[in-house]
């Protein structure tokens, strides 16, 4: 087992209470998030069409983009959990990950609890290409998704009009980074993993990526065809 290096100060703080008082939270905030989203008729809802998933229009289809991305963070990292090699991590490593798969479960109940019936249904999704008995594979994943899903925000924020949304998707957008930092300095163990010139560049910005982008390189893990050609460009 390779000795994580450089995580001290992201997961400083933590403790069973703080996580149940962050998904407390989570939880208040789903029941202002079912009024907040009211009255988004404009955009037209998703629909199922031989078996594929359309995200819908406008706002909704961004926020329905946003969902789908998190349904797959979310399955990833509860699969992560019963696998071998979560059994056997150092005790940082297993702190991480099960805050990780905690944060994006709570993000996957926002989006269901806010779209409402505009929500899209839930995605299948295939992991056979991980091995989740392997160190490697999990990390090097993880490290994959969670770079992916912060170039995904950062690419759709300047999509979203209303200002309440926009908001919303900086909030977990900056969780997201979190998750992408640690991750980083646990796999690639090196003091400047967090935010290599891969990820961020000359001018101290992050990569963002449009939705087709995305969708093309998370098409591998999703089995669900989707329908992304309402989102706005």
């Amino acid at each position: 087992m390779k000795t994580p290096t450089s995580t001290s100060r992201v997961v400083a703080d933590r403790d069973p209470q703080g996580r149940r008082r962050f998904l407390r939270t989570s939880g208040m905030t789903l029941a202002a998030a079912g009024l907040f989203l009211a009255g988004c008729a404009d955009d037209d809802d998703p629909i199922m069409m031989n078996e594929t998933v359309n995200l819908g229009s406008g706002d909704i289809g961004i926020l329905n983009y946003a969902y789908a991305l998190e349904q797959l963070e979310a399955a990833f990292y509860a699969q992560v959990l019963q696998g071998d090699y979560y059994a056997s991590a150092d005790n940082e490593e297993k702190d991480i990950l099960a805050d990780l798969e905690a944060h994006e479960r709570a993000h996957v109940d926002f989006f269901r609890a806010a779209l409402g019936s505009s929500a899209i249904p839930g995605l299948e999704v295939d992991f056979s290409s991980i091995d989740f008995n392997s160190r490697s594979s999990v990390l090097g994943t993880a490290q994959v998704f969670e770079d992916l899903g912060v170039s995904a925000y950062n690419g759709a924020g300047r999509l979203i009009m209303n200002p309440d949304y926009l908001v919303v998707a900086g909030k977990i957008v900056s969780v997201e980074a979190r998750h992408a930092a640690a991750i980083r300095s646990i796999n690639i163990g090196t003091p400047t993993a967090f935010a290599n010139s891969d990820v961020v560049d000359s001018n101290g910005l992050d990569v963002a990526r449009t939705p087709s982008q995305v969708l093309s390189m998370a098409g591998s893990f999703i089995l669900t065809p989707i329908d992304a050609s309402g989102l706005p460009q």
